[in-house]
């Protein structure tokens, strides 16, 4: 019994929920909802006290066997406590997914734990729209994983990073870039060839390019680090949002976090980092340096972030990612940019006050 939980209309809606799974013949659920609405018959009159187990119970009663979900819902899943899905027979499950965004080894762990009960193998997921179909992953029971790396290129894939010059790097951090073509490849823009051209293909000839980053370690594995306008230029150190937000998220009482990058006269640029509390956590100063303090020892003083701001959302789409865009705007003092694909825009209100209230502290 196959389930993936992204939104039908995302990219991976359409090939993991209804192509894939029809084609193959599967036996596949399919849920409109969100996690924290329980089945009717457990609705009280205080929504503050449903149970946020949905998952769980669909996965208990349908005996789902493969859960392909984002790590923004398993970093929610987190916030909400290890104990609803305790709450259920997951013994099901053979393999999860993670699919989105890079997995920070935290999330990766209390996946792997608490909802594969240490013996699922997780396979994360990179691919994209333009791609068609998965394009770095490992292969479930076959291939040795490591919390938060998404491993290796499918046989027959020619995934390659490469320096600002176009060379080929063999260890260290750089532009990800498809070497060759693939089954699945966009082959072009519906009537607009020059900017197919240039959008995927004019940085780096001969190689395709979509804009995001990486890190080859010592033994092959990559890790993904997200788009690379999500890097930071902290006096002169580039320094990705993937990694401060894996430190971040490292502290016990976070459960989740986003990172941006703010203006700063001295560095050139700040790090700011948004952060939701561990339900057993309340948010005080001494909460936030300590935070913020917690990075020094995960990547040095250079990656300390200039503020940790306490919110009780992050903006999201509703397909789950997180619009570190909007999070820019409220650092900066700017007007909100498009937000027609923000599942609650009363997320960003709330952030934005309470970005004012820590600053007036900090003043």
């Amino acid at each position: 019994m196959y389930w993936c939980a992204a939104d039908v209309g995302w990219v991976t809606g359409h090939s993991y929920i209804v192509y894939g799974p029809l084609a193959n013949g599967a036996t596949s659920v399919m849920y409109e909802g969100t996690p924290d609405t329980p089945r009717e018959s457990e609705r009280g009159d205080d929504p503050t006290l449903w149970p946020k187990d949905r998952f769980w119970d669909i996965i208990e009663r349908y005996k789902v066997t493969q859960l392909y979900t984002a790590p923004t819902a398993i970093r929610t899943f987190m916030k909400w406590g290890e104990q609803e899905p305790a709450r259920h027979d997951l013994s099901s499950l053979r393999v999860l997914g993670s699919v989105g965004e890079p997995i920070n080894p935290e999330a990766w762990m209390w996946y792997h734990q608490h909802i594969g009960s240490e013996r699922c193998p997780i396979v994360d997921t990179w691919w994209q729209t333009e791609t068609g179909a998965h394009m770095i992953t490992p292969l479930p029971g076959i291939t040795a994983t490591k919390p938060g790396s998404a491993c290796a290129a499918l046989p027959g894939i020619g995934v390659e990073l490469v320096d600002d010059a176009g060379e080929v790097l063999t260890v260290g951090g750089g532009y990800l870039t498809i070497s060759q073509p693939w089954p699945a490849m966009l082959r072009g823009i519906w009537n607009a060839p020059e900017r197919y051209e240039e959008t995927y293909w004019s940085r780096f000839p001969g190689r395709y390019f979509a804009g995001d980053g990486a890190k080859i370690d010592e033994d092959g594995y990559l890790w993904l680090l997200g788009r690379v306008d999500d890097v930071m230029n902290i006096s002169g150190h580039r320094i990705s949002t993937t990694e401060v937000e894996s430190a971040l998220v490292d502290h016990p009482a976070v459960a989740e976090a986003a990172v941006v990058g703010a203006s700063d006269p001295t560095t050139g640029q700040a790090i700011v980092g948004y952060v939701i509390l561990r339900g057993t956590f309340e948010p005080s100063e001494e909460l936030r340096e300590q935070i913020r303090r917690h990075v020094d020892t995960k990547l040095g003083a250079i990656a300390r972030p200039r503020a940790v701001i306490i919110v009780p959302d992050l903006p999201k789409t509703r397909s789950g990612k997180i619009m570190r865009r909007l999070l820019r705007d409220v650092v900066e003092g700017r007007a909100l940019g498009d937000t027609t694909t923000l599942a609650d825009a009363s997320v960003v209100e709330a952030i934005r006050e309470r970005a004012q209230a820590d600053s007036s502290d900090e003043d």
